[in-house]
């Protein structure tokens, strides 16, 4: 992270360090210190959102620890509300969590932001080793982790500012991709922990990353910059709400991020509670999942760019039904085998379909914009406005996504608390793609918008993502 040695002379520096004068699209201005900038920040940013992911998904390591070995009488659907309530927290303060990188700048949200996080990983501390803390405390507390799912917002928001359009996409899905790996990260850390200590070492696991917190705060106040060319986008974020590509893109989000997100904090709970895995034998396996789910993300954007979002995303549906279904043959027959490959199934479909499903929204704006150009409307202008409302939607697309992981867990809650088992949580979820495959086909393939918007050059357009 070296200090930028020819920085071009029309970016001007403040105090505090603002950028003024910040335009990635002035090929002269990248080429002479501008993309050593970005590149500084994008390091910074992905450091702090992978802690951000970590500690979002601490709570689905440490329901493992807490067995009756370590004190604790939590039933089954006590756990499940517990990383319930962590998934609502991360998924609603998305939207503040966007809107709060124009108001304090990039720089500054990250060093409060990571700083933030050192409220839940302490608390995370003390709770694992306090199993006589009444639920409702515990869980108030426990909550407090999904601060860290709102760093995934406000760190993509900042980093989609630093980068040219033909470049966002690699910059924003490495931004995502490091981020999303967090979650398998903490689970391989709950693995070692478990190994190397017992069951009873779990206050270690959230101990590691308080140094790490600390690292990163020291790494975002010394690197990062804040740009003073951002702009708050309510309006843009309003505007996007009354149109129905925004609830139907939800839909297909939940789908998916909301089943990689929700699946990975169920995953641990699953195998101990349906299969009797002990804390060891559970984090052996659980994070392959997350782990896989989000290395493969950048190829569900690659095979959306080859051969449309909108096929890929149908094709991608298809086969989770066809992935449900097999979990819920194995939950039936009790086949541990065939249930872990058929979640590890899921997590590389979710993975695709994060990818393809988030490639899909330039797309649709591309055909926006070609409709009002159609119409009259100067391209500058019509081109400019549906940049602005594909950036604002993929913000709130992903705050609403994320609710998705409070459903499933909320869904294997009720389903272990009716008859002890999660297969009918695993029929609603099919039920649920079957209506995502649909809709897209019927809106995406079928519809008005088939046809439209779905090619490279129309991606490339508007990218966004």
């Amino acid at each position: 992270m070296a200090a930028d040695t020819h920085p071009d002379p029309s970016i001007r520096r403040g105090p505090g360090r603002w950028i003024r004068n910040w335009d990635p699209e002035n090929s002269a201005q990248w080429e002479r210190g501008g993309s050593r900038i970005a590149r500084r920040n994008l390091w910074a940013s992905i450091f702090a959102e992978h802690l951000g992911f970590c500690v979002w998904s601490l709570w689905a390591v440490l329901v493992l620890f807490m067995t009756p070995q370590t004190g604790f009488a939590f039933t089954a659907e006590q756990k499940f509300l517990l990383v319930s309530l962590v998934a609502l927290v991360g998924a609603l303060i998305r939207i503040p969590y966007t809107m709060a990188v124009p108001r304090f700048g990039g720089r500054n949200w990250t060093l409060i932001s990571v700083v933030a996080l050192l409220v839940p990983t302490l608390l995370a501390a003390v709770l694992v080793q306090s199993p006589d803390t009444p639920f409702w405390v515990f869980a108030l507390l426990a909550a407090t982790a999904g601060l860290g799912g709102g760093n995934f917002a406000s760190s993509m928001s900042n980093i989609s500012y630093f980068y040219p359009e033909r470049l966002k996409g690699t910059a924003l899905g490495l931004n995502a991709g490091g981020g999303n790996i967090g979650v398998a990260t903490v689970q391989l850390l709950g693995l070692a922990v478990i190994a190397l200590f017992s069951v009873q070492a779990g206050a270690v696991v959230p101990l590691v990353y308080v140094p790490l917190l600390l690292l990163a705060a020291l790494v975002a106040w010394r690197y990062m910059d804040n740009l003073a060319s951002m702009r708050g986008n309510t309006a843009d974020q309003v505007a996007v709400c009354r149109d129905r590509h925004t609830w139907l893109m939800s839909l297909l989000y939940i789908g998916t991020f909301g089943s990689f997100i929700g699946y990975g904090f169920a995953f641990g709970l699953l195998l101990q509670n349906q299969f009797d895995r002990t804390p060891i034998e559970a984090a052996t396996v659980t994070f392959l999942g997350p782990l896989i789910g989000s290395l493969i993300r950048p190829l569900g954007g690659w095979l959306a760019d080859r051969y449309g979002g909108s096929q890929v995303t149908l094709w991608n549906f298809l086969a989770m039904v066809a992935g449900t279904a097999v979990i819920i043959v194995a939950s039936l027959h009790g086949s541990l085998a065939m249930f872990t490959l058929g979640f590890v199934v899921l997590f590389t479909l979710s993975g695709i379909g994060n990818g393809s499903t988030y490639k899909m929204i330039p797309s649709i704006y591309a055909a926006k914009a070609e409709d009002r150009i159609a119409a009259g409307e100067a391209r500058e202008e019509a081109v400019a406005d549906t940049k602005r409302l594909a950036a604002a939607l993929l913000g709130l697309v992903g705050a609403i996504g994320g609710l998705g992981g409070v459903l499933i867990n909320m869904a294997f809650r009720e389903s272990f608390a009716a008859v002890g088992s999660a297969t009918p949580a695993f029929v609603c979820f099919l039920g649920f793609y079957m209506v995502c495959a649909l809709v897209t086909w019927r809106v995406y393939l079928r519809g008005p918008m088939g046809g439209r918007g779905h090619t490279r050059a129309a991606a490339d357009t508007v990218v966004a993502s």
